[in-house]
């Protein structure tokens, strides 16, 4: 089997593919499209694909054809709606990659690329060595792969792609309105809904912690078993946060954890998915904890671990008034004096529950 997974990649066994890039030709479809249009779906394909859509795993293009006649022979095939963002091109494999990474705002490191010629794999092998590259010839193999068999598939990650659909629409709309940006945010109906998290919860509590690298202020990743005991604990506090808007819902799409003391509330961690970046999510959870420490009558203090990604969280800290109290190589303490009333955005409503 000639799958090639790049050493200078992350070698955790917990490593998980977000989303999968094709090449068309002799890949998705035997033949060469531009020498005859009237190419036929390599055996499987179709289970393939729809497989890897029902476990939550993206799925895009880069290939070196025409667009038009491409994407008119996937609509033929009833496959185009699968792919997000096609890259449909005369540009290189890895560019193509690295473009649909910043599209769908996920990282590079989080993809696979399956294409019939070994050129093209070790081109993107090369420059993108953090994407696992696999040869078309193992197609019949590759849904048994580990990094494309997620632990768990959640409500949320089944409906994954349509989600990424509906994202695609708001950022259309965005793009073409004329007025401040939260003017804007005000046109969605935003309703963003904070609640301790229930046992039916962990699933997707995991499935954040294990996929979320961006927006994690600390990098912690937990199991089921272990938010199942934070859920259960009398000294955490496990929170779960969901968004919905006038095109659909975003899902579950934020995780805070606090660990409790007499004292001192602690957040452990505090994360959101990269496609509410820009709807002010972090900020409605910090606000909500900082009244509940005020009311409660306890000091509030962050923990924030830095990595090579995720500086916008510590941005989001220092935005919301924490102050620096301690400093252990990368490992950063936080504290806020809780002494601002701050009110949650006026464009969306929050329901906490």
């Amino acid at each position: 089997m000639t799958t090639q997974l790049n050493p200078n990649s992350n070698p955790r066994s917990e490593k998980k593919v977000k989303c999968v890039v094709w090449d068309l030709d002799n890949t998705v479809w035997n033949g060469v499209l531009l020498e005859h249009d009237q190419v036929t779906l390599r055996e499987g394909v179709i289970d393939i694909i729809k497989t890897l859509d029902s476990r939550g795993i993206l799925q895009s293009i880069a290939s070196k054809n025409e667009f038009d006649p491409a994407m008119a022979k996937l609509q033929a095939f009833g496959l185009a709606e699968y792919f997000l963002y096609p890259q449909i091109n005369w540009n290189s494999k890895a560019q193509n990659i690295e473009t649909i990474a910043k599209q769908l705002n996920i990282g590079i490191d989080t993809f696979a690329f399956i294409d019939d010629q070994a050129f093209e794999r070790e081109e993107v092998s090369f420059s993108q060595p953090q994407v696992l590259c696999i040869d078309a010839a193992d197609l019949h193999t590759m849904l048994d792969l580990p990094p494309l068999n997620p632990k768990f598939i959640t409500e949320d990650s089944a409906k994954r792609r349509w989600m990424y659909l509906s994202d695609m629409n708001r950022q259309q709309v965005e793009d073409s309105f004329v007025g401040p940006k939260e003017e804007f945010l005000a046109t969605l109906n935003m309703v963003f809904t904070l609640s301790r998290a229930k046992e039916e919860d962990l699933k997707r509590a995991e499935e954040l912690t294990v996929r979320t690298n961006q927006l994690n202020t600390t990098g912690y990743t937990y199991s089921y078993d272990e938010l199942n005991q934070f859920r259960q604990s009398d000294q955490h506090l496990l929170f779960i946060a969901g968004l919905d808007d006038k095109y659909g819902t975003y899902g579950k799409i934020g995780l805070l954890l606090i660990e409790c003391d007499k004292e001192v509330w602690t957040i452990k961690l505090l994360l959101m998915s990269c496609r509410v970046m820009s709807r002010g999510v972090g900020t409605v959870m910090i606000n909500h904890l900082r009244n509940e420490a005020r009311n409660k009558g306890v000091r509030l203090r962050a923990e924030f671990i830095s990595n090579d990604r995720n500086r916008m969280m510590y941005m989001t800290y220092k935005f919301n008034h924490f102050k620096e109290v301690e400093k252990v190589y990368d490992r950063v303490i936080l504290e806020n004096d809780l002494s601002l009333v701050q009110p949650f955005p006026g464009y969306l409503t929050v329901r906490i529950e």
